[in-house]
């Protein structure tokens, strides 16, 4: 585990004092300890490391699986959103700003058109769209959408 930690550290691009500050003020000495091996950290450390770097606890205790928590779909447009915010001339931005205004009857005709859309895709089996686009449609994810 000791590996893991110093990796989500470096990562981070924290040093070790840093590290132990975002971690609720554990010394710089302590983070080093536990970096070489020679202090096991507490079940509260493991806790807090997950959360304030977003990583699985199973991979940090036992190396297996992703080291990244999966984010939620909420996650996902949160950071999307809060992105496209810091440069209200991107494409990003403009497009929320549209979307932000649009009536219930006009997202019904999105969601026709997503529909449609995806029904294309599906039938020409097209090699334009990619991967994640391809099993959120293989996966219903428009059918679903209205439900999350």
């Amino acid at each position: 585990m000791n590996e893991r930690i110093a990796k989500i550290r470096k990562e981070a691009g924290l040093t070790q004092k840093e590290f132990g500050a975002r971690l609720g003020g554990l010394s710089q000495n302590y983070i080093w300890m536990i970096e070489k091996g020679d202090r096991v950290p507490s079940d509260r450390t493991i806790v807090d490391i997950c959360r304030e770097f977003e990583v699985s606890e199973e991979w940090l205790r036992t190396g297996t699986g992703d080291m990244l928590k999966p984010k939620s779909r909420n996650e996902e447009l949160f950071e999307f959103a809060a992105k496209a915010a810091e440069d209200p001339n991107s494409i990003q931005a403009q497009f929320l700003a549209v979307m932000a205004r649009l009536t219930d009857e006009q997202w019904e005709v999105l969601d026709q058109i997503a529909r449609a859309m995806a029904k294309e895709i599906k039938k020409s089996g097209s090699d334009a769209v990619s991967d994640p686009l391809k099993e959120e449609l293989h996966d219903d994810g428009l059918n679903n959408s209205k439900n999350q």
